[in-house]
């Protein structure tokens, strides 16, 4: 759950993709919910949310959400992180009616993922450890494993599952091959980003 923590942002980076990416398009937020984020709704629209720590992946992320229109704003977790979430929108309804297994958060049949989800995938928690790059799910999301390991390997990206006794939920994407095809998929990093934190072009292992 997260509450109010800052007035939204007005201003925005520069443009969250690299030339001759994708349109920008509102279902692009499903990324985040391959990973951590999470979608509410209130009566007839709904808002995507999720934690992101460091400052560059709150800037980006602000700025992707402003892309599409949606808006965004700074939040605060019940655990204290900070995140970011979008406004709430008609827009994200079907969205949030097409991930809700009842209670539950599931993607829903056929779901692919295509750069644009990646690269907010990326910028909201993704980063390389000794062994590939890594790129979180949400802890309470075990329905969702299944199907998002299955959508990576459609990118061409078949990753290995980390359980949380391995530092996990997460999928692991290793091999030169592999991490190069991320890498371009997801472009050049936004601004601020630290070492380690975004895929590396020249495959890193």
């Amino acid at each position: 759950m997260i509450g109010d923590a800052g007035a939204t942002v007005s201003s925005v980076q520069l443009s969250f993709f690299t030339a001759g990416a994708q349109a920008p398009d509102v279902t692009d937020v499903e990324g985040l919910l391959a990973g951590p984020g999470q979608v509410v709704t209130v009566g007839a629209a709904a808002r995507v949310s999720v934690v992101a720590g460091a400052e560059w992946r709150v800037a980006a992320l602000l700025a992707a959400f402003a892309e599409r229109g949606l808006g965004g704003s700074r939040a605060t977790s019940v655990e204290g992180h900070e995140a970011v979430r979008t406004d709430f929108s008609p827009e994200l309804l079907p969205l949030a009616r097409a991930w809700a297994r009842g209670a539950v958060k599931a993607p829903p049949p056929g779901f692919a993922l295509d750069a644009p989800r990646l690269r907010l995938w990326v910028a909201a928690a993704g980063r390389s450890d000794d062994h590939g790059y890594v790129l979180p799910l949400g802890e309470a999301d075990l329905a969702s494993w299944e199907s998002v390991g299955g959508a990576l390997a459609a990118a061409g990206l078949a990753a290995t599952l980390i359980g949380p006794r391995g530092g996990g939920p997460a999928y692991r994407v290793t091999g030169r091959k592999r991490l190069l095809r991320l890498a371009e998929m997801v472009g050049d990093p936004p601004l601020g980003v630290r070492p380690g934190e975004w895929p590396n072009p020249l495959g890193n292992r």
